[in-house]
């Protein structure tokens, strides 16, 4: 007689999800004593509050149109027919446009205008959909540089235009430093938005119903066009290419501060981007089975919960400077995939791992645009940011090559070098710590 083995799926308990969700909502609605009392005391304009709104609704719509695309992933382009050599070489020629194209995009952004860059992103995404509604295969070199060229645009346009326009309003700096953690809250709920609304479209039929997620994201994108075009006004820049390079280099190029934030920035998205390339064949390591689709929202959820954590080091009890939790936030998520990197582990400890690591993840990008607002001026941010994804970028491209066409490094070598990045990133925290220090001491001096 035979015997019948049957294979389990693993999949993370249900309370996970509610327990996630009830600590944001506790978070949020329990903020420290401090924070309330600043706001009570220093209510916003109702046109602040107006642009607040305005604001997050358009970063929303467009954290969705970001994730739409990134929900299935290599199923799409096996729908396409393409086979695991070509998904790498479209992999590496997307990073290759961001390196060489999006690492200037910054630039462009501080001398035509930030509100032009974002409305190029939608209208590449616009593009992509089209395309893809119209023609099909032949526009898939074509969609990865497009969509590529729109994720840098998304990694540094909607931050830097929105602290432009926060300016001109006049507001309180406690009030900016609400707006980036809630940028991270709502990119990431978004996320998680995008995979249910990719998932009702596809309707567990990928190749009837995948022209219907496309035609979405023509929706989503042709909204978001008339409402920035008729809802948002921009100041027309005036500034040449030769000024701009005189402020960019006497700001950003003399200040080692800004040199420190860079390379932690670019730690930072190099981490994410090899985490997300690498997560899911970590989890399924010797054929195990996973429901990815369920452990994708736990990873978000931790971040939004690590976004709700940033105001309370800001406003909470105990006065905590940046530079020192952002120190030990980057030591947690270098540990957190050091383990991962270095010894096999079961599927429970590699999601509360990465779960470990999202968490501080939400408490490390508001904290650092944070940052970049006390050392970097407006007229450059862009620049500044989209520049400092050069060495992720390239970095990025040259491990592909390593690991795909030549099979020299294994995917663990990859992580560690993640998490070497991250203590590196955590040595810049503490430097900047060391520095401000002894500014504040020399000051107190005179």
């Amino acid at each position: 007689m035979a015997v019948v083995i049957e294979s389990v799926v693993w999949e993370p308990n249900k309370s996970v999800y509610i327990l996630l969700f009830i600590s944001c909502v506790f978070s949020i609605f329990c903020l420290p004593i401090k924070a309330v009392a600043n706001a009570l005391d220093h209510a916003p304009s109702a046109s602040f509050l107006r642009f607040q709104r305005s604001f997050l609704l358009l970063y929303a719509l467009s954290s969705v149109e970001e994730g739409l695309w990134g929900v299935f992933g290599e199923y799409e382009l096996a729908y396409y027919g393409l086979n695991k050599e070509q998904m790498l070489s479209l992999l590496c020629g997307g990073y290759a446009v961001s390196l060489f194209i999006g690492s200037f995009l910054g630039i462009l952004s501080d001398l035509v205008g930030h509100k032009k860059l974002c409305l190029l992103f939608y209208m590449l995404h616009l593009f992509v959909s089209l395309c893809k509604i119209f023609i099909g295969t032949p526009t898939i070199w074509v969609a990865s540089i497009c969509l590529s060229l729109a994720s840098s645009i998304f990694s540094f346009g909607f931050e830097t235009w929105m602290v432009v326009e926060h300016d001109k309003l006049g507001p309180r700096q406690d009030s900016l430093t609400d707006m980036f953690w809630l940028m991270t809250f709502f990119e990431s709920a978004s996320f998680i938005g995008s995979q249910f609304l990719a998932n009702y479209l596809i309707d567990g039929n990928v190749n009837k119903n995948i022209t219907s997620m496309w035609k979405e994201a023509v929706l989503l994108a042709v909204v978001a066009i008339i409402y920035v075009t008729r809802g948002w006004k921009e100041d027309p820049r005036t500034a040449a290419f030769k000024d701009y390079r005189i402020s960019f280099i006497g700001h950003v190029i003399n200040d080692k501060r800004i040199w420190l934030l860079s390379w932690a920035q670019a730690c930072v998205h190099f981490s994410i981007a090899a985490f997300w390339i690498l997560w899911a064949p970590t989890i399924v390591a010797d054929g195990r089975e996973v429901s990815l689709g369920l452990i994708y929202p736990c990873f978000l959820a931790s971040k939004m919960l690590g976004s709700t954590v940033f105001p309370w080091l800001i406003h909470g009890p105990l006065v905590v400077r940046m530079e020192e939790y952002l120190l030990y936030a980057f030591t947690v998520m270098g540990i957190a995939l050091s383990i991962v990197a270095y010894d096999y582990q079961e599927i429970g400890v590699l999601v509360t791992l990465f779960c470990l690591f999202h968490a501080c993840m939400g408490v490390v990008l508001p904290s650092l645009a944070r940052l970049r607002t006390m050392y970097v001026p407006n007229e450059v941010r862009g620049g500044m940011m989209s520049l400092s994804l050069v060495p992720a970028n390239a970095a990025l491209l040259f491990f592909l090559f390593l690991r795909g066409y030549y099979q020299f490094i294994g995917n663990s070598t990859i992580i560690s070098f993640a998490a070497l990045g991250l203590f590196s990133a955590a040595g810049c925290m503490y430097t900047l710590r060391k520095w401000g220090k002894q500014l504040h001491q020399s000051k107190h001096n005179l």
